[in-house]
């Protein structure tokens, strides 16, 4: 077994990844977690209108400082893309492409709901990995603490990778590291990637609050502290502050 995982590993590092970076928690550990494992990983986020764009504005403190965490790290960061998808927040009715309170839409869905956001991202993730000839993708993903929007679960990534795969005729691999995992356990996953550095900052660097809020600081982080993903990323800092207790 051991032998077959690192020639799993020694692979994995001799080939190159692209990971989805909104400049958000999720993204920002998912991006970690690549370094730690591919031998050259690049970054590609999106800006598509959304309300708190401000998220893109954190990309560049997330990726210095987690060069100055990790000389290994700092050695396989490659070339940042940003994909300006300003039709996908044109035709997209949203909370977090107008400025409308947050509330449950009648389809059960809340109306933070981007239809076909990570379908897009991927697809044009998959164009750029293509161009640049990189094999493994990797997004923040996840169907345990989510808000129920369908393009977050296994299923559509699953999908998503086969169709991707026979209509570019490349073998793409898709990564969801934190699909089956919690906030609390997101946090926990930080802190064995690199420690409280790491930990402190993707607390004090990232954003995920919905309203853009940067103004108001919180132990976990800043944000709005009531909007339905401050408070994912509220309580899960929570229960893994008091697990590491």
């Amino acid at each position: 077994m051991a032998d077959i995982e690192s020639e799993q590993a020694a692979a994995a590092a001799g080939s190159g990844a692209l990971v989805l970076f909104s400049g958000g928690q999720d993204s920002s550990t998912c991006l970690a977690w690549a370094l730690e494992r591919f031998g050259t990983v690049e970054t590609l986020g999106f800006d598509y209108g959304q309300r708190h764009r401000v998220e893109l504005e954190c990309r560049d403190a997330l990726r210095q400082g987690l060069t100055d965490l990790n000389a290994g790290w700092a050695a396989r960061l490659g070339p940042d893309h940003t994909v300006n998808l300003a039709a996908l927040g044109e035709i997209s009715n949203t909370a977090l492409t107008r400025d409308v309170a947050i509330a449950m839409s009648e389809g059960g869905l809340p109306n933070t709901f981007v239809p076909g956001r990570n379908l897009i991202f991927l697809t044009f993730a998959a164009t750029l990995a293509y161009r640049r000839g990189l094999k493994h993708i990797v997004a923040g993903m996840c169907e345990t603490d989510y808000s129920g929007y369908p393009d977050c679960r296994d299923d559509t990534i699953k999908a998503l990778q086969v169709a991707l795969n026979l209509g570019m005729d490349r073998r793409f691999v898709l990564h969801t590291p934190l699909m089956w995992i919690d906030k609390a356990e997101t946090w926990a996953l930080t802190a064995r990637l690199g420690g409280e550095p790491l930990v402190a900052l993707i607390r004090e660097q990232s954003h995920s609050c919905y309203l853009g809020d940067r103004s108001h600081h919180h132990e976990w982080g800043f944000g709005c502290g009531t909007c339905p993903a401050c408070q994912l990323r509220a309580e899960g800092y929570r229960r893994f502050v008091a697990a590491a207790v």
